[in-house]
């Protein structure tokens, strides 16, 4: 909406209000204002993408009605209340991406803590300074956690073994942070995990047993100090197994052709182990593998069969010293496969003009609703997977109810925390451009997770960028100065959209 300057105090005269959304209002910021506690009847608080810093206030603590809270994107220091374990209605907790520091608050002498949210599905932490261990306390039985995200984080000491208890979890990230000890045995226990990913920690001891995890997608353990050991049997007998990633994880042995022929499997990356003997990747290798790395180990032979056409990365290893020249041993060649991108081969090749794009539904030029979907753990590490990308266009004009093939994505990579970022437009029928309401409920759509991708996509965010109306000569953004007539202008706004909040409450819970 082009807000500009603070949220004043005065948003909390408006105690009847449900669902505040400000999210991708670069220009909105300064200290939240505790005010923010009147509002008892608030289910919904998106802020997600402005530029709040400061303390998150004690007084959120205080809205009973709270279920969905998103302040990821932001510069929140300080640590995160221990009142916000008050929030008994809170489904979905995101405070990722800003600058929080200390340890997790768990409750003790009846005080409260983040032990209390039994209810909460959605535990959003990573990206930011969180440090000191991981409290055993704060996981339970009790718990209904399905999203458990603290990657990229200073948290020390052993991983709790209560985590083993909440057989609700589906992804569970931990890396990028300084976490030792044991991977505790009871974590084979949480049968529903489908991503798991503790890399680049310090962790020690027999590298874990995951074979009671059978719905596991995409697994990462690199870059820790376990036991050296010789290939597990998990390794070829998960069969949703789709990522085997263990870089530096001081495995050795020869590798069994099986894990080749593993049904789902599309990537497998083993840098820097000591593997030894012939690589043979065998004749019945899964049609779905499109990456084999041994960088880095001590294979003195290769067998592979015209059956493969995916890469297969061999650099560093003894069979490249008499090979320098097969493609396996350059260096460089080590890519990935070609990123997806929507196909406008029906169209002409004609260029469009500034700010517009061309539609893959109408090959005409458009203003498109556009930014960039991040998704924080996918099941999957093939980005020229068509298949599941065209699923997710197909579920994106569905769902945000816009003409079929008028969603077109472009060259999904992964960055450096292992979020998968893939760019999004969304074209308008009838015209070049969305009219603002349009502009609003989408936007609303995706920001309070209305909108679900497919499963093997996992969780995400969505940040938009400005939306070019033509009417650009009347001032969108507002001065520090007016920023009461904002609230009060967003207080009707959404209260407009109650209903639709009430709607997409029922729909996003699992």
């Amino acid at each position: 909406m082009g807000i500009k300057g603070l949220l004043a105090a005065d948003i909390g005269q408006l105690t009847e209000l449900q669902s505040l959304d400000l999210s991708f209002n670069k220009d909105l910021g300064g200290v939240l204002t505790p005010t923010i506690g009147n509002l008892k009847q608030l289910a919904t608080l998106i802020l997600a993408g402005c530029s709040f810093h400061g303390n998150i206030p004690d007084e959120l603590g205080s809205l009973p009605k709270l279920s969905y809270m998103a302040l990821n994107s932001n510069q929140f220091s300080g640590k995160i209340p221990a009142s916000l374990g008050n929030l008994s209605s809170l489904y979905w907790f995101d405070v990722a991406d800003n600058q929080l520091t200390g340890p997790l608050p768990i409750s003790s002498n009846g005080g409260m803590g983040l032990d209390k949210l039994t209810k909460t599905k959605h535990f959003h932490f990573n990206k930011n300074q969180l440090s000191g261990p991981i409290p055993d306390a704060l996981f339970s039985p009790e718990m209904t956690l399905i999203h458990l995200l603290f990657d990229g984080n200073k948290f020390t000491g052993d991983i709790p073994d209560s985590l083993g208890f909440v057989s609700t979890l589906e992804v569970v990230r931990l890396d990028r942070n300084s976490l030792s000890g044991p991977v505790p045995a009871n974590l084979n226990n949480l049968t529903k995990v489908n991503e798991l990913n503790l890399a680049n920690n310090q962790l020690n001891g027999p590298l874990p047993n995951l074979s009671g995890m059978t719905l596991l997608n995409y697994v990462d353990l690199s870059n820790n100090t376990f036991d050296p050991s010789p290939s597990p049997q998990w390794f070829w007998k998960l069969p949703q197994l789709s990522a085997l990633i263990i870089q530096s994880g001081r495995l050795y042995g020869t590798v069994p052709m099986k894990l080749f022929s593993s049904p789902q499997l599309q990537q497998v990356i083993l840098d820097g182990n000591a593997f030894n003997g012939t690589l043979d990747l065998g004749r019945s290798i899964s049609s779905e593998l499109s990456m084999v790395s041994f960088k880095d180990n001590d294979f003195s032979s290769v067998t592979v069969t015209s059956s493969y056409n995916g890469t297969l990365a061999l650099a560093g290893n003894p069979v490249c010293d008499h090979l320098p020249n097969t493609a396996y041993c350059n260096v460089t060649q080590h890519a990935p496969s070609r990123a997806y991108t929507t196909s406008l081969v029906k169209c002409f090749s004609g260029a469009c003009p500034p700010e517009q794009s061309m539609s893959p539904q109408s090959c005409g030029c458009a203003y498109p609703y556009q930014g960039v979907m991040y998704f924080r753990a996918p099941f999957f590490a093939d980005v020229g997977n068509g298949t599941a990308f065209q699923e997710l266009e197909s579920k994106l004009w569905t769902k945000l109810e816009l003409s079929p093939g008028s969603v077109a994505l472009q060259d999904p990579f992964f960055n450096s925390d292992s979020y998968m970022q893939v760019q999004v437009k969304l074209f308008p029928s009838g015209g070049p451009y969305f009219n603002r309401t349009e502009v609003m409920r989408i936007g609303f759509d995706l920001s309070n997770q209305t909108f679900k991708p497919p499963k093997e996509f996992g969780p995400y965010y969505f940040i938009a960028s400005p939306y070019p109306f033509p009417d650009r000569n009347v001032p969108a953004s507002k001065s520090k100065g007016a920023i009461i007539g904002i609230a009060v202008g967003c207080g009707v706004l959404v209260i407009a959209l109650v209903g639709a909040a009430v709607y997409a409450l029922t729909q996003r819970r699992r």
